[in-house]
């Protein structure tokens, strides 16, 4: 099995085309994929990309988290994978790749072997409840959400999938302590990225995340895409909006509701290798 580990800020994936894995029953590719993420006992990843082509005709792309769980958008791994399609095809300056959240266009704005600055259209966020998803029946922007006996103030949107933004006024969080707690709040039926993040001018902010399926992570493209969204939405922020991560920057554009959400940031190939597949599935 020929396989690519690949990162955007520190967020890292292994990258496998398909056919590689044409000897795992579907129901043992989540196993496979806590497997090969473990960085203890596999490769070491936040997650797994499979690619492969779409009846559509385009690339497409499925998400695994490191615990085997599914993810419907990953930003940081959508400019990973369309960094290793290019080095594909490097004739190429856009494409579009299938994904369970829809067809996102992304645009390469610079290019090597190594390395790559990709742009990626992220589409609309989404606000009401129903398709975040979250109980309740109004749009959660500036909404109290009840944690262990206290209350925060919480806005909540999808960038394809499910996100939870605090905004504080002082140092950041370890997010291990409350994440999980919000990640698993009973408000989301299908769970929650947890954005702690901090304004610090009307362009610019810092944040930590809360993966769901994956816990902290040095950086998350849509995670970055929700602060953005949300600190326009509610005055404390105007596009073009620089998130600070862990792992470095992301440029997160958005125009208003009308308009897509543009996010340009890095990826980096860190090596490629092979391995005998069956290793992933012991243990």
């Amino acid at each position: 099995m020929k396989f690519t580990k690949s990162h955007g800020l520190g967020n890292d994936f292994v990258l496998i085309e398909s056919e590689e894995l044409s000897g795992i029953p579907p129901s043992l590719l989540p196993a496979f994929a806590r497997g090969i993420c473990d960085r203890h006992f596999g490769v070491g990843a936040d997650g797994l990309l499979i690619l492969s082509s779409s009846p559509g005709g385009h690339d497409s792309i499925r998400i695994l988290n490191s615990d085997g769980s599914a993810a419907e958008m990953c930003g940081n791994g959508i400019r990973c994978a369309a960094h290793y399609l290019m080095e594909k095809r490097p004739c190429r300056e856009s494409l579009l790749i299938e994904t369970p959240a829809g067809l996102l266009e992304c645009r390469i704005k610079e290019h090597s072997t190594e390395r790559a600055q990709v742009a990626v259209n992220m589409g609309k966020p989404r606000w009401d409840r129903a398709q975040i998803p979250m109980k309740g029946l109004r749009e959660c922007v500036g909404e109290t959400l009840q944690v262990d006996d206290r209350n925060y103030e919480v806005s909540c949107v999808s960038m394809g999938n499910p996100h939870c933004v605090l905004f504080l006024d002082r140092d950041l969080p370890e997010p291990s302590v409350l994440g999980p707690m919000v990640e698993k709040h009973p408000d989301f039926p299908e769970g929650a990225n947890v954005e702690f993040a901090r304004v610090l001018s009307t362009s610019s902010a810092e944040m930590r995340v809360w993966e769901r399926g994956a816990g902290e992570t040095l950086a998350c493209g849509t995670g970055a895409c929700a602060v953005a969204v949300t600190g326009i939405r509610t005055g404390r922020l105007f596009s073009p909006v620089t998130v600070h991560l862990a792992g470095g920057d992301l440029l997160i554009e958005w125009s208003g509701p009308a308009s897509p959400v543009w996010m340009t940031g890095p990826a980096l190939l860190v090596f490629s290798g092979q391995a005998d597949p069956s290793l992933f599935l012991k243990g």
